[in-house]
């Protein structure tokens, strides 16, 4: 799913410079960038498809700072072009930063900025949001990116309205895409933004991609998140707490495993990870739902049981709120996808058998390697949500998902 927003009343009045057009698409390149994420904005603006009823941009290459550009398998690329080619951009794409956790060189930045005041489109794709938020573009905005680094990205950049659930977000005149994947389904809304969804589908049959894709990054979300709060000791605590979701225990017993008063856990917990202890425990046991969903023949009633919930109603209640579909619904979409012949295998639980206590891969591994996994668990629920400023998006997940204030859905 993607979010298109009505531009601001200072985005709307914005002008673009005369000597910039939207058609020229400038690509700014950075040295371990990884080449898929650079390559599609290259094939989507870089190559003559007029012949199939798609218009034709001009692409300048431009490289973020001094060259070779070294990218993924050791390849060196070469630039045509350097930050000057950005002043002539109508629109300027930053596809890929190499770093989540180092800064972009300045004149990249200062080069964006002035691209944006004077009116130029501004599309970030995957961990390209880090480059437009550390210019200062994405202060106040909704944006999105790759939900592992989504954490990341909100607690770094606060201001910015992290959402990782969208496949992309269009905030007028910037623009931002999940991982991978997503930058062509945010390339082919360009596209259709400019020229028509005919224009789009065009380019679509070109690419053997699908013209536009429902919903968005929560079927992808897991565990594996960035391992800045490894070293924490309130890891050892989520550790344990991974380790007994077929348990029934609040946040109560958590905090006195943490030797902490609940006001002191809950502050402390939502200041190394963003997000509420509540909602975070029901975002991990609504996680452990699917997999058993997935991977075992257990009930809906005996899943509930064995991921911690009180009772079928409640894992009904949070799993559709979270994954906008019900417990039953989603096994037998799963199962559609599956290829013929491929069964859950016997010691996940046969149907009628009774549930085995459950214990996660933590159990059999050194303590310090469950920290490390814990503190990779703690990042899905510590993003910001765009649908209410300031809002975690765990704690969206426990009272609904409301459309964007100002904002529609793509058709």
């Amino acid at each position: 799913m993607s979010h298109d927003s009505t531009a601001a009343p200072d985005t709307a009045a914005r002008k673009l410079s005369g000597r910039r057009r939207k058609e020229i698409v400038a690509v700014l390149l950075f040295s371990g960038g990884p080449i898929f994420e650079s390559s599609i904005p290259l094939s989507v603006f870089g190559i003559d498809r007029q012949d199939a009823g798609v218009p034709r941009y001009r692409l300048l290459v431009a490289a973020g700072e001094e060259g070779p550009l070294r990218t993924t398998g050791g390849l060196e690329l070469t630039a045509p072009h350097g930050l000057e080619a950005i002043s002539r951009a109508g629109t300027v794409v930053v596809p890929a930063w190499r770093s989540i956790t180092s800064p972009p060189p300045e004149e990249a930045l200062d080069a964006l900025r002035r691209a944006h005041e004077e009116g130029a489109r501004i599309v970030g794709l995957c961990t390209g949001a880090f480059v437009l938020a550390a210019a200062g573009l994405l202060d106040g905005r909704p944006a999105t990116t790759h939900w592992m680094y989504a954490p990341t990205l909100a607690k770094r950049y606060p201001s910015v309205h992290v959402d990782p659930r969208e496949l992309f977000v269009d905030d007028g005149d910037v623009l931002t895409s999940a991982g991978t994947a997503a930058g062509i389904d945010l390339c082919l809304h360009i596209v259709r933004m400019d020229h028509g969804s005919e224009a789009a589908g065009a380019l679509a049959r070109r690419l053997v991609v699908p013209p536009r894709r429902s919903g968005g990054q929560e079927r992808y979300l897991d565990r594996s998140l960035p391992e800045e709060i490894g070293a924490d000791p309130l890891a050892e605590v989520v550790a344990w707490a991974l380790e007994h979701l077929h348990e029934q225990f609040d946040v109560e017993t958590l905090a006195a495993r943490a030797y902490m008063s609940r006001r002191t856990f809950d502050r402390r917990f939502r200041s190394l990870t963003g997000s509420a202890p509540l909602q975070w425990l029901i975002t991990q046991r609504v996680l452990q739902a699917q997999r058993l969903l997935e991977t075992s023949e257990y009930s809906v009633d005996e899943v509930a049981g064995r991921c911690g919930f009180r009772s079928p109603v409640a894992l009904r209640g949070h799993f559709r709120r979270q994954l906008g579909s019900s417990p039953a619904a989603y096994r037998a979409a799963y199962r559609a996808r599956r290829p013929q012949g491929e069964r859950p295998s016997e010691a996940d639980g046969p149907a009628g058998s009774p549930a085995p206590p459950v214990a996660s891969e933590a159990t059999s591994v050194p303590l310090q390697s469950r920290r490390t996994a814990a503190a990779s668990a703690l990042g899905p629920t510590a993003s910001v949500s765009t649908d209410h400023p300031g809002k975690h998006v765990s704690e969206l997940y426990a009272t609904g998902r409301p459309s964007l204030p100002g904002q529609r859905s793509a058709p």
